[in-house]
């Protein structure tokens, strides 16, 4: 993840990591999106502790992984030691993109991590310089304004999006959207009642199991029905610098 303000990049431990890695599903969910698009030189900002970063590194040719937190970091290097092709980097977004050179990946994958970045629009047009022509951004973002509760300001969330004004600020930023979709339709719900209105700020263990055994592959055929979902607790992006 990112910094936060409620706990800053050096403080942060990365328990709710521990806890969202059994989601083995939902991971899978989110990959299947983004795995046609992953190639070439990616970055990952905001790897954690790899759970994203491990389902990359297959696709790509070249991994740069991005991570503000001291404590996240050590995990991150001992996950790929001794893979030549994938680089830690202990800084935060905003460092990261203002010192890489233009037209240096072929994508940049964001999972959880836009939300935390007080500038998303300044964030959006940096990312859009270090992509080459025909490079891709692929984002997740939690969604719905009216889902905003305590979890989100104690991890150091400044907004949820909704999905069209995403899509805005990514076609602003100077990307072609290709796919911008609510994900996630069943999940309001009960983050509504734990979190919005239970005001919890740490995830039970035992009800993400469940949910990701159970909850994910339902959502998913249900969301099967749709287009696209008319709502959904986070929405994922997938938009393209022309070439």
């Amino acid at each position: 993840m990112t910094d936060t303000p409620a706990a800053s990049a050096s403080a942060y431990a990365g328990h709710d990591l521990e806890v969202l890695s059994g989601m083995t599903h939902y991971y899978a969910w989110i990959m299947d999106r983004f795995a046609p698009f992953a190639r070439g030189a990616m970055v990952e900002y905001g790897a954690g502790n790899g759970n994203i970063s491990a389902r990359l590194r297959p696709l790509a040719l070249r991994l740069d992984l991005v991570e503000p937190s001291p404590r996240l970091v050590p995990l991150l290097r001992a996950r790929f030691h001794g893979d030549a092709a994938v680089a830690v980097h202990e800084m935060n977004l905003e460092t990261h993109v203002a010192t890489a050179a233009a037209n240096a990946y072929d994508g940049a994958v964001l999972v959880n991590v836009l939300e935390h970045i007080a500038d998303d629009a300044q964030a959006l047009r940096e990312l859009f310089r270090i992509l080459k022509p025909g490079g891709t951004l692929l984002l997740f973002v939690p969604a719905l304004p009216f889902l905003f509760s305590r979890l989100d300001s104690f991890y150091g969330h400044f907004r949820r999006y909704r999905r069209d004004p995403l899509a805005g600020l990514a076609a602003d930023a100077g990307f072609e959207v290709r796919d911008a979709r609510y994900l996630d339709l069943l999940g309001v719900v009960p983050w509504w009642l734990l979190n919005t209105l239970g005001g919890a700020v740490t995830f039970n263990p035992a009800l993400v199991r469940l949910y990701d055994r159970l909850g994910v592959p339902l959502t998913r055929a249900i969301e099967r029905l749709f287009a696209t979902p008319p709502f959904g607790k986070n929405v994922l992006l997938i938009a393209r610098k022309k070439i």
